[in-house]
């Protein structure tokens, strides 16, 4: 080793001068830290001289290599190191768990009576979104605000066409009724465009239309459309002294972060266009000792900068400490934004007390977050007791399997460590070659599969294994734990007692021959079942992906003579292709246009 890191000491004077990212690698050639540099030569060696901090020292034991990427400029250098966070995961990084997608406001701009809703995905073309918003609520509430004011549509298209009559929302004055036409398309779309203003935030730009309108109305007297355009403006006015606030146009965010032992959270509040629309709490991982500072710092970088990220960088971030990097991370944030951007951290008025609301909600978070876990821990601690282990369980797994008559079966696993779901480590396996229906065989099948793959990549293997099910679903889990070498593992297999009803469940572990039972209150079985209940829910949600595609391509087309025409026949004869898998050759011969050769080969396909 002390070759190896002499070899490494001389391989810094090699490094180049320039801006860049560079990897700490150890010895299984494991990305075990990423970090930016505005110079990597000074960067990299300052992590071998001096004195050291313990996070330091505890991340330089297990370095054996360095690996460096140069870019033209520092903020490359800053997205880059973003970027591979987001995809190596680095141990000695912070990492943001961030969610897939964000609730948007879609406005389906291309049809004659565009349609509001909200909108979570893949974004395409035929829309116009607004956001993202940091709560399905926030979303909820402004459409909400927008049928009021000019009484968009909300309802689906396939709602829409069928109408014969206005629905409800036209009753309660929230739509103008244009699926039965009392709107013309003009009028309609004057109310878009209005709409379009007004999450533009251009709320002053609405009231001189619809004041020149009311003028219009009254000229020619028409005193019920200049009433009704009267309360809007009313409406607008009223909304427009409620967003009155001292930061110009208000487009910001304030971050606030609280931790307690290792565990951070950090409250991000959304302002725009003067108008509070809620935050939401992150709970990162942060698996070394940083200043609070530090750990602010890579949170907003990767917050906003990592490639997927569907956050739009606002005029200004508001934030309780100074920043490391401060001006650096404002460079980047304004290459990304194409705006300038601001980031304060001193602040009066009322940035300083929404940033109070922050720092208040990011504490709540916070503790709720800690009362949760000190529940999880108790649990923990109960299970260490009924299945009298040794210590406490660090990681716990749970296998299940879903399918439909034995069609498209899969197994999910679910694991959870002392923490609770570790979602990112779940598997799904769609099983295949066994007897359908045969559950025994699709458990063994999922169990090989992962903990072959487990033992040859060295991955943890956990202290507790349950397999829902009973005597015959342990059998399988011990064979393959036998025939895989794999020791020191607890098996618990959890059946379902009489009626399905929860709280009467048997465990049934390995060596013993009588069942646990534990008392329906016990902490222990509570968790127990909240762990099963995933697994259920995991293998079921995988089960119908699998059989909704599985039967998007019929079985009936892989069979040679059966086309279009004849395919629709069969399965309107038999109510579907469960029906004519339950048909004898001559049901399905007497189907018009199917011969009896062909009827012979539709029943051995589908039975085969």
């Amino acid at each position: 080793m002390l070759k190896d890191r002499d070899d490494l000491k001389a391989s810094l004077l090699f490094l180049s001068s320039s801006a860049g990212v560079y990897l700490f690698l150890n010895a299984k050639q494991e990305v075990l830290y990423v970090g930016k540099a505005r110079n990597l030569k000074k960067r990299v060696n300052s992590y071998f001289r001096g004195r050291k901090n313990s996070r330091v020292a505890s991340l330089m034991r297990y370095v054996v290599a360095i690996e460096t990427i140069s870019t033209e400029t520092e903020n490359q250098a800053l997205l880059l190191e973003s970027n591979l966070i987001k995809q190596m995961k680095p141990h000695y990084n912070i990492l943001l768990r961030d969610d897939k997608s964000y609730p948007y406001i879609a406005l389906s701009v291309q049809q004659s009576y565009p349609r509001l809703s909200f909108y979570r995905g893949t974004r395409i073309k035929e829309n116009r979104y607004f956001g993202p918003f940091p709560s399905v609520a926030a979303v909820r509430e402004t459409v909400n605000l927008l049928q009021k004011l000019f009484k968009i549509r909300s309802c689906e298209d396939s709602f829409f066409r069928n109408r014969s009559r206005p629905c409800l929302q036209y009753q309660i004055k929230r739509c103008t009724g244009p699926c039965v036409g009392l709107i013309t398309p003009e009028d309609y779309n004057r109310d878009v465009e209005r709409t379009i203003l007004f999450l533009d935030g251009k709320n002053q730009a609405i009231i001189t239309s619809l004041a020149e309108q009311m003028e219009d109305a009254a000229n020619q007297f028409d005193y019920e459309s200049a009433a009704y355009l009267r309360d809007q403006i009313s409406f607008l006015r009223e909304i427009q002294q409620k967003q009155v606030i001292s930061v110009g146009q208000g487009e910001l965010d304030i971050f606030s972060c609280a931790h307690h032992v290792g565990l951070y959270v950090f409250y991000v509040m959304q302002v725009r266009d003067g108008r509070l629309l809620g935050g939401k709490a992150y709970f990162p991982e942060v698996p070394i000792t940083l200043t609070d500072a530090e750990v602010l710092s890579a949170f907003i970088s990767q917050f906003y900068l990592q490639a997927e990220s569907q956050h739009t960088v606002p005029v200004e971030i508001v934030v309780e400490k100074r920043l490391k990097d401060k001006i650096w991370l404002i460079n980047a944030l304004t290459e990304r934004a194409q705006h300038s951007v601001k980031i304060s951290d001193k602040v009066m008025g009322k940035r300083r007390e929404w940033l109070a609301l922050a720092s208040e909600n990011a504490r709540q978070a916070l503790d709720a977050h800690a009362r949760n876990g000190q529940i999880f821990y108790t649990q923990l601690e109960n299970l260490q007791t009924a299945l009298q282990l040794a210590s406490l369980p660090q990681r716990l797994e749970c296998f299940d399997s879903s399918h439909s008559q034995g069609e498209a079966t899969v197994a999910s696993c679910v694991v959870f460590d002392q923490r609770g779901p570790r979602k990112r480590d779940y598997r799904r396996f769609n099983i295949e070659g066994t007897i359908p229906g045969d559950d025994y065989a699709a458990i063994k099948q999922a169990l090989r599969r992962h903990y072959r793959n487990a033992k040859m990549h060295q991955e943890m293997l956990p202290d507790v294994l349950f397999i829902d099910g009973g005597k015959g679903q342990l059998k399988q889990a011990e064979q393959v734990l036998e025939e895989l070498q794999i020791t020191g593992v607890v098996l618990v297999a959890v059946a379902k007692g009489p009626g399905r009803k929860p709280g009467l469940e048997k465990l049934f572990l390995s060596q013993k021959r009588s069942p646990i039972h534990l008392t329906v209150d016990a902490p222990a079985l509570h968790l127990i079942q909240q762990i099963r209940d995933e697994a259920h829910r995991f293998a079921i949600a995988g089960h119908r992906g699998r059989r909704a595609k599985r039967r998007q391509t019929s079985l009936l087309e892989k069979i040679p003579g059966i086309g279009k025409q004849r395919r629709r026949e069969l399965l309107r004869q038999f109510g579907g292709l469960q029906g004519l898998q339950s048909a004898s050759p001559g049901d399905i011969e007497k189907v018009p246009g199917i011969s009896k050769t062909l009827a012979k080969r539709v029943y051995f396909s589908l039975k085969g």
